[in-house]
């Protein structure tokens, strides 16, 4: 199947979602807490992504979703927002959640060759589970990221039900929203740039993958952390508005970075040479080794 042809069916899939979401924030039975009608529509919604991964054998199509569901919902929660919302503190917030979003889909959108690509570390899974791999797909690769996601949005729920003025944690996280997408800018740019030029087996380990292996996976867990912060402005006893941020990043060290880090090393061997002198998540210089 072509590109263009794949990005069509997933078109037509996510189209079907927001549909499906849609249909039940305003149509369907309202069940008293605004929160709950948006984890509803976003399960709902997951579920029309997940019929269309089995129809198509690639569960890949959940991959945007990721990016594309959170402005969505914020905007449905702004719609329905209690009158003390802090209107500045949530524009703030949405320019930091749109700047992520669009670079994010627009990173998936470069770099996905089609419906004949599939992420590496789905099959595992499903493959993993035997006869309980539709499961696997179900809950491990679509439904637990949705839960994770949903989390990390509760801060931006709270701020469109919170008053108050703008303080100097609005600050932070805007400066830490929009400098965490802007390391993961750069370091997706390198990586695209070292994937045209590399030769088989060598190691990106210049710019900012010099400091991190994995810095994208940092930038990422910022942006996180940053609509975390957005939150403790609006309400500074609610530190639950963190649990999402937590979550991203034990998700990342837990799950997504091993199982990158077990891939490098099967596939080149001078990997083990970069491990010894980059960090792994949070960057600084890397060490050096004489002789």
């Amino acid at each position: 199947m072509s590109r263009s042809a794949s990005f069509l069916r997933v078109g037509v899939a996510y189209a079907a979602w927001i549909a499906v979401g849609a249909a039940w924030l305003f149509l369907g039975p309202d069940t008293g807490h605004l929160w709950l009608d948006g984890l509803i529509a976003d399960v709902l919604a997951t579920l029309v992504v997940f019929v269309a991964s089995r129809l198509h054998g690639n569960s890949s199509f959940y991959d945007a979703y990721w990016s594309v569901l959170p402005p969505l919902l914020a905007a449905y929660w702004w719609f329905e927002h209690a009158p003390a919302a802090t209107d500045a503190r949530f524009w703030l917030l949405m320019v930091v959640l749109v700047v992520w979003a669009v670079r994010l889909t627009g990173n998936w959108i470069y770099a996905w060759p089609g419906l004949q690509h599939e992420d590496f570390r789905y099959a595992p899974i499903k493959e993993g589970a035997g006869r309980f791999g539709p499961l696997a797909d179900l809950f491990g690769i679509h439904l637990i990221p949705t839960f994770q996601v949903f989390l990390g949005l509760v801060p931006v729920y709270v701020v469109t039900r919170q008053g108050g003025p703008l303080n100097w944690l609005d600050v932070v996280a805007v400066a830490v929203g929009l400098g965490s997408v802007l390391i993961e800018t750069i370091a997706d740019l390198q990586m695209h740039r070292f994937a045209r030029i590399k030769q088989p087996g060598q190691v990106m380990d210049q710019g900012l993958w010099a400091w991190s292996r994995h810095p994208n996976y940092f930038g990422e867990f910022g942006f996180w952390l940053a609509l975390g912060l957005f939150g403790l402005a609006a309400s500074p006893s609610s530190w639950v508005v963190l649990i999402g941020a937590a979550a991203m990043l034990a998700m990342f060290l837990g799950v997504s970075i091993p199982m990158m880090e077990k891939r490098s090393l099967e596939r080149r061997p001078d990997y083990a040479e970069v491990i010894e002198r980059v960090p792994l998540f949070v960057p600084r210089p890397p060490r050096f080794t004489l002789g």
